[in-house]
């Protein structure tokens, strides 16, 4: 049987039994996703296989940066523990035997000096030879070392041979005549001095108001009360490399005289009295700070000067801490004259200036600044107004209340105040130089010798006054003194009395009326005051 042909199908078939062949399709309206150059997702299983690699290796990474710092945490609470658990015997080690004056048994040879970075603990760091020697034994055993101890331990001492060590702060404000009265402890061959070290601490944190900075101020000072002198580590200079900080760097070093002076610089001796000269200075060996620390624990006397910390309640933890046997001596001077010395040296403390003014209160009712232009100081030479003298004046509204409130706090003084609060008046000091020395000295349990007498006459009866006012120098300082009242004109007079008469009335000096009773320097505006 044969097949039939196919049949023929009609023209125009074919479309309709196929389905019509797509449209090209229209161009996307959105432009097409961009795509990273050199990273490709892994589109392979190669691909997939080195991307689980680098995952891997990044939570390797990820799992020992955790395990560093745990054994970091670790390695700083292991620090930070007391002392007898690293030595059973109680003792607190031959570095502290050796440089610190002998503080060691008695009778044992020295062990190995400890790690640099070792920090003694604050309950066993200043405890009495005596008791270090003993560890746990009773009080009259401890009695009975001493006595039998020889004179002279190695630790510079202070008057009455207490065994607990000495602090000190210099409570005051810029140009109140702190670096004068700061030298009267720099000097004196029994002390450890060290000049505004909380400068490292508003530097570093700037901008920051002077307020908000108290708190920081304080940890400082509690670190280095303890001569922890790491602490000017974490507040170095950006860039500067904290770790590697030496002597030379810590503000105020070029005229400190343990750091120019034997056994960490050859250029002074500690026991001659006399000014340091900066240029030589700085031309020391610099010295690592442990060694500077190894020089801190030798002395029993530790003072600090600062003004930086606005009310002395700031330091209440500090006063309570009954492992710091701390004073305050707060130095005060006219707030008038501390005006005027303001104006004269405005663009050396503008940037301080600026974080005092932040701390105002804007709550409060205040009266316009005046500008500091008719100065007649600083009018000549350094210009006339500016923001320079705008913020001179107006910190001293900050200054003078924070001020108020310390002397509200002195006038009722609480636990930790009573017995650890003096008052000196820089026009006190500088009328009867040696008087004020020995009331000083008396405080804190010194001893005037005739070469810190000679030295603060010598101080205080200069001829005429000096042209650079952050440098120490012998001036006439009773003209000094007096210098404001022909220096400011009556309306900035009158401004500060505004801002500072509660403290003025407290420190007795007295409010003027009249242009002509500023002129009469014969007419003394002094009294006897409250404190």
């Amino acid at each position: 049987m044969s097949r039939s042909p196919p049949r023929a199908l009609p023209p125009g078939a074919l479309p309709r039994l196929l389905p019509a062949a797509p449209a090209a399709a229209p161009r996307a309206l959105l432009p097409p996703w961009p795509r990273r150059p050199g990273r490709r997702w892994p589109a392979s299983p190669l691909g997939m296989k080195v991307f689980r690699r680098k995952a891997l290796v990044l939570c390797a990474g990820y799992a020992l940066l955790l395990v560093l710092t745990m054994l970091n945490l670790l390695d700083y609470k292991w620090h930070k523990e007391p002392l007898q658990q690293c030595n059973p015997d109680g003792q607190l080690g031959a570095a502290a035997g050796a440089s610190g004056g002998g503080w060691g048994r008695p009778g044992l040879p020295p062990a190995a000096p400890p790690r640099a970075h070792t920090r003694l603990d604050s309950r066993t760091q200043y405890r009495s030879p005596a008791a270090a020697a003993v560890g746990p034994a009773p009080a009259a055993a401890a009695r009975a070392v001493g006595a039998a101890a020889p004179p002279g331990n190695g630790t510079r001492g202070t008057r009455g041979g207490g065994d607990k060590r000495q602090l000190v702060y210099v409570f005051t404000t810029w140009r109140s005549g702190s670096s004068f009265f700061g030298e009267l402890f720099n000097q004196n061959p029994e002390v450890f001095f060290l000049y505004e070290p909380v400068w490292h601490v508003w530097q570093k944190l700037y901008p920051g108001d002077a307020v908000s900075l108290q708190g920081a101020a304080r940890d400082m000072l509690s670190a280095l009360y303890r001569c922890d002198l790491s602490v000017f580590q974490l507040y170095s200079p950006a860039g500067s490399g904290g770790r590697n900080l030496t002597t030379l760097g810590i503000f105020g070093a070029a005229t400190n005289k343990v750091v120019c002076s034997s056994p960490l610089c050859p250029a002074y001796r500690k026991e001659i009295v006399g000014l340091v000269d900066d240029r030589v200075c700085k031309k020391c060996p610099p010295q690592r700070l442990a060694r500077f620390e190894e020089e801190c624990r030798k002395y029993r006397t530790l003072v600090i000067k600062g003004v930086r910390v606005f009310d002395v309640a700031v330091l209440a933890p500090l006063l309570r801490d009954p492992t710091l046997d701390l004073k305050v001596i707060h130095l005060v001077r006219d707030p008038r004259a501390v005006a005027s010395s303001r104006i004269r040296s405005r663009h050396g403390l503008i940037r301080e200036s600026l974080q005092v003014v932040r701390s105002r209160d804007p709550r409060a009712h205040r009266m316009p600044f005046l500008e500091a232009a008719g100065h007649k100081l600083g009018a000549k030479k350094e210009g006339m107004g500016g923001p320079a003298d705008y913020h001179a004046l107006g910190a001293m509204e900050v200054i003078c209340n924070s001020m108020a409130k310390t002397l509200q706090t002195a006038l009722q003084p609480p636990d930790w105040l009573q017995g650890h609060y003096l008052v000196v008046r820089y026009e006190d000091l500088v009328g009867d130089p040696v008087k004020t020395l020995r009331r000083v000295y008396d405080f804190v349990g010194l001893l005037v010798s005739p070469e810190m007498e000679q030295f603060a006459l010598n101080m205080t009866s200069g001829s005429g006054s000096s042209s650079k006012p952050f440098v120490v120098s012998a001036r006439n300082a009773t003209q000094a003194a007096n210098a404001w009242r022909t220096a400011l004109t009556f309306q900035q007079i009158k401004q500060v009395e505004e801002f500072c008469y509660q403290p003025m009335a407290v420190l007795g000096y007295e409010r003027v009326n009249s242009p002509e009773e500023v002129k009469d320097l014969s007419k003394t505006l002094l009294r006897k005051p409250r404190l």
